[in-house]
């Protein structure tokens, strides 16, 4: 079974820095990611994230120049951006193409996600190749998926992300979910793990075994909160267990390019902070983490229980 591996080192890893990460260490970044084998370079949001960010780095803005500067590194049919529908204009697809941009992905809540569907079309049209990201999708009902995997798919996307945005999914939740949304679309599923609970190779792993074909992974791990998939960890197990993998995956560059970023972003450096496992324990999106703070550990653990509670 062939994976497509997407790095969101750069885009994800953007939380943990305020997306400032330079330009020089962006382009050697993605080139040496090309080099590991990967088949696309998430590089950045389109126009910020979710919640405004004040003086948001490029990887937070996605400007029309930076995607320019990496399809000249990598090629255009290697650099992939993603979007929040509420974020752009009808003018924001057509310019990213423009500049070189080959995949977007546009990242579709559970509700009110009309908006969304008009952009997927729009994208279509335009040429991209085109992905939906499921956001904090352990927060899903079943129903919800298949009403939006069902309007997603009719609306021309090509794959669908199951994004387990609050890192809460098991490998039992993975497997389920994977199955249902294959089921519906018959197309491409994809997943994109948190590694709150340290269950992000797991998930992948069950993913893959219930059909999922895409998979995101980052760098050090290095993404929001505790982060994502280990990228260096997935290519080791990849080359281990998928001889096709292994024939054009290279776990060589992906080493070369965490030694890169650990000496060159500071943020880069993995950890696991406590309030980000008690978000996972409770399944708690990352809004909820300034309510875990402080020294307490035991009331900010009584705290995210009520918070679960009332949600």
């Amino acid at each position: 079974m062939s994976i497509v591996n997407i790095d969101v080192t750069l885009r994800d890893g953007g939380y943990r820095n305020s997306f400032h990460f330079p330009l020089d260490y962006a382009l050697k970044h993605a080139k040496l990611t090309v080099e590991a084998g990967f088949d696309w370079v998430e590089i950045a949001y389109r126009k910020g994230s979710l919640l405004p960010i004040p003086d948001i780095g490029i990887t937070g803005r996605g400007d029309d120049e930076f995607i320019g500067a990496m399809a000249n590194e990598i090629g255009p049919d290697r650099v992939a951006m993603i979007l929040h529908p509420k974020n752009i204009t009808d003018h924001d697809l057509p310019a990213m193409y423009a500049a070189g941009a080959r995949l977007v992905r546009i990242i579709l809540p559970s509700k009110g996600y009309e908006r969304g569907l008009e952009y997927i079309r729009q994208a279509k049209e335009i040429g991209f190749r085109v992905g939906v990201n499921f956001a904090r999708i352990s927060q899903w009902a079943g129903r919800d998926v298949v009403d939006v995997a069902t309007a997603a798919t009719d609306a021309g996307a090509d794959f669908i992300y199951l994004a387990d945005s609050n890192g809460s999914l098991s490998p039992v939740d993975t497997t389920d979910l994977t199955t249902l949304t294959k089921s519906v679309t018959g197309g491409p599923v994809g997943l994109h793990a948190h590694n709150n609970l340290g269950l992000a190779l797991a998930n992948a792993i069950s993913a893959v075994t219930a059909g999922a074909t895409w998979m995101d992974s980052s760098i050090q791990g290095m993404g929001k909160g505790p982060g994502n998939l280990i990228a260096e960890q997935w290519l080791a197990h990849l080359d281990r267990t998928d001889p096709e993998a292994a024939g054009r995956l290279h776990l060589g560059p992906a080493l070369e390019l965490a030694d890169l970023l650990l000496a060159t972003v500071p943020e880069g450096t993995p950890s696991l902070p406590l309030p980000d496992l008690v978000l996972g324990r409770y399944d708690l999106p990352v809004e909820h983490r300034k309510d875990l703070l402080g020294g307490d550990h035991r009331a900010g653990v009584a705290t995210a229980r009520t918070l679960a509670t009332v949600r």
